[in-house]
């Protein structure tokens, strides 16, 4: 097949990263694949070229910089690209590369290629104004309306799929979220460290509001002790505005901002628990990697998986979304727990590239080739089969 995937740029982003280890995995399993850029640069290029060697990038110059507008460019060099080259599905990494899919079925009409999108966040917004939901749950309805087909990133996502994008049950699929590399699940899990030296709380996210990290800080204030410590890992646009925060509450001594890291696992292995604060979220990439290194989890109940990552308790605490004082409770319980290690694990393998790569390849061919995946799917054929590539 050929496979176009469009990505904004190579600023530090989930949806990113795994659709570029994505891509790479296709091409080498016999594809076609072309990312198509918006802009080629970010603080993450040459961590991911040198990740991605195989995959050819498109891109065209910026007339001036298209960072404040990188939607509408993407829309753009989408859309030259598609019209000159011919392509055979378009896979759309998340969420907020629909809008960007969207045009091309409004600009292309029937030459546009099927799109194949993973949806990156939970779709039900309940921190959002009421006229503003309103509008949103209209816009969901356009995106069931016009794309093809949909991937939920856990099992239990799929209902809220059906429910607000209006669409039938067998155009949406469960993939588990290829967060981890397969040689992230050959890295044993190590023992946490002392807690008589204080509690280390970590956290690992985008700084923007969705992860509304203030109530992180305002958190860990309501239960720190003076040897307890704050390391939050990644970096955004509210960077500043975290930052002032802290100094506010007289935590600068407890609470490291790290910037972007490329490799959590270290960080996760020093901490006690991981903490999430955010206010909605698919399947987080830092959850799995957490459940990886046997760390248990604290985190705001941001998404439809988020009891069934945690396996109703056993691996961490749930608090309420935009709660200080319960994601405070929470952390302080899960920073005590001592959780089991292999069955965490175990969850965690699910969501590898190995085990994702030849479902999302069967997803783009049922697209592509309707009729073959339905003479695929028939009682003869089922056994024993395997994705096509």
């Amino acid at each position: 097949m050929r496979i176009c995937v469009p990505i904004h740029s190579f600023e530090p982003g989930g949806v990113e990263r795994v659709g570029l280890r994505l891509a790479e995995r296709w091409q080498a399993a016999g594809h076609e694949v072309t990312v198509v850029l918006g802009r080629d640069r970010g603080p993450t290029r040459e961590l991911m070229r040198a990740a991605t060697p195989d995959l050819a990038y498109v891109t065209r110059p910026e007339p001036v910089s298209t960072a404040a507008w990188e939607t509408p460019w993407l829309i753009w060099c989408l859309w030259r690209y598609l019209r000159r080259h011919p392509a055979d599905a378009i896979f759309c990494a998340g969420n907020t590369y629909t809008i960007v899919c969207v045009m091309m079925k409004l600009l292309l009409g029937r030459r546009c290629p099927p799109v194949l999108v993973k949806i990156s966040n939970d779709l039900v917004r309940p921190d959002l104004p009421a006229p503003v939901q309103a509008m949103y749950r209209v816009w969901l309805r356009i995106q069931g309306r016009l794309l093809d087909r949909f991937v939920a990133l856990a099992e239990p996502m799929l209902p809220q799929l059906v429910d607000e994008l209006a669409i039938a049950p067998d155009r949406a699929t469960a993939i588990p979220d290829p967060a981890l590399r397969d040689d992230e699940m050959a890295t044993s899990a190590v023992p946490p460290p002392p807690r008589g030296e204080g509690r280390h709380f970590l956290a690992v996210a985008r700084l923007n509001r969705q992860k509304n990290l203030p109530l992180l800080v305002d958190a860990f204030a309501g239960i720190a002790a003076p040897s307890d410590r704050l390391t939050i890992a990644g970096e955004g646009p509210e960077r500043a505005r975290i930052e002032r925060h802290i100094a506010a509450l007289g935590l600068g001594p407890q609470v490291e901002m790290l910037g972007h890291v490329a490799d959590v696992r270290p960080l996760l292995d020093a901490c006690h628990s991981l903490v999430l604060s955010s206010d909605y979220e698919g399947v987080p990439a830092v959850v799995t990697e957490a459940l990886a290194a046997g760390r248990p989890i604290a985190t705001t109940d941001c998404c439809a998986s988020m009891g069934w990552l945690l396996h109703h308790g056993e691996f961490g605490a749930l608090a309420p979304v935009g709660h200080a004082g319960a994601l405070g409770a929470a952390m302080e319980r899960a920073a005590a727990m001592t959780p089991p290690v292999e069955a965490m694990r175990a969850i965690a393998a699910s969501f590898t590239l190995a085990k994702a790569v030849p479902s999302y390849l069967a997803a783009m061919q049922a697209l592509v080739d309707p009729v073959a995946a339905h003479r695929a799917d028939t009682p003869d054929n089922r056994s024993d089969r395997t994705a096509p590539c």
